[in-house]
């Protein structure tokens, strides 16, 4: 797994949680935050934004790697997801899981904390899709 020694998981937790407060989720109130850590120190925070079209909701780990990507970023370190409880907790869907993959190492660490309290329980995002679809794509890792 990548050095997560001199990442700050608290920061990076807290950073979630704020974006969680900010999702929009009028239909399932399940209420969801990512903060995704690129190379060269910058945070990226996503929430999830959901609409009446169910298939046009945007999930919040997207979120944070859509706004990094658009700002010209395509390295990086760490991810927290905030959302749910500590018994269960959000976990990045299959959808995101493969949008992480083409820009992230299988290695890099992915932290899930509920929203309120607890610790960030911290697993590789390979661990989470160990079998991803790849490509030799241009802008990844």
């Amino acid at each position: 797994m990548n050095a997560t020694a001199d990442i700050d998981w608290a920061a990076l937790a807290a950073a979630a949680r704020a974006a969680a407060a900010r999702a929009y989720a009028p239909y399932s109130r399940y209420r969801v935050g990512a903060a995704l850590l690129a190379a060269d120190g910058a945070v990226f925070a996503g929430c999830n934004v959901e609409n009446a079209s169910y298939g046009l909701t945007n999930c919040a780990e997207r979120t944070a790697l859509f706004k990094a990507v658009s700002e010209g970023r395509r390295s990086f370190r760490a991810l927290a997801i905030a959302g749910g409880t500590a018994k269960a907790p959000a976990l990045p869907c299959g959808a995101c899981r493969q949008a992480l993959a083409e820009f992230c190492a299988p290695d890099m660490p992915v932290a899930v904390v509920p929203l309120r309290g607890g610790a960030p329980v911290v697993r590789a995002l390979g661990g989470y899709l160990p079998f991803s679809f790849a490509l030799a794509a241009p802008g990844a890792r």
